[in-house]
């Protein structure tokens, strides 16, 4: 079992920065993913970003050019950097963790992986 906690949530404005992170009770081994997640007021859940243990990533189309997935192994931590904000990416982001996953760079963000935080919301105004 592995728990996650998100932090950096918050308001901004449109055009500012917001940088998440999310911490893992252990570390992962293995081909394993971890990745970002969010869900709109009346909208399904979407997959935002995914690296696997080989740092490979994919984005949303959405969010691609804008966001930034990383990792540091050392702390157990994912991170996402979020630039150039607009009110659509306002949405309740969740961190999500599986210990077998791999990463096909621009390819789909399977959200049917094992653990998931509470989330950490993030409203942009305009």
């Amino acid at each position: 079992q592995v728990q996650l906690v998100e932090s950096g949530g918050g308001s901004v404005q449109a055009g500012g920065s917001l940088r998440l992170s999310c911490v893992a009770s252990r570390a992962m081994y293995g081909r394993y993913c971890m990745g970002w997640f969010r869900q709109a007021p009346g909208k399904e859940r979407e997959g935002v970003a995914l690296i696997d243990n080989e740092d490979r990533t994919t984005y949303a189309d959405s969010v691609e050019g804008r966001f930034t997935i990383s990792k540091d192994n050392a702390k157990n931590a994912v991170y996402l950097q979020m630039d150039s904000l607009n009110p659509e990416d306002t949405a309740m982001y969740y961190c999500a963790a599986d210990p077998l996953c791999t990463v096909v760079p621009g390819g789909p963000i399977y959200d049917n992986l094992d653990y998931w935080g509470k989330g950490t919301l993030v409203t942009i105004s305009s």
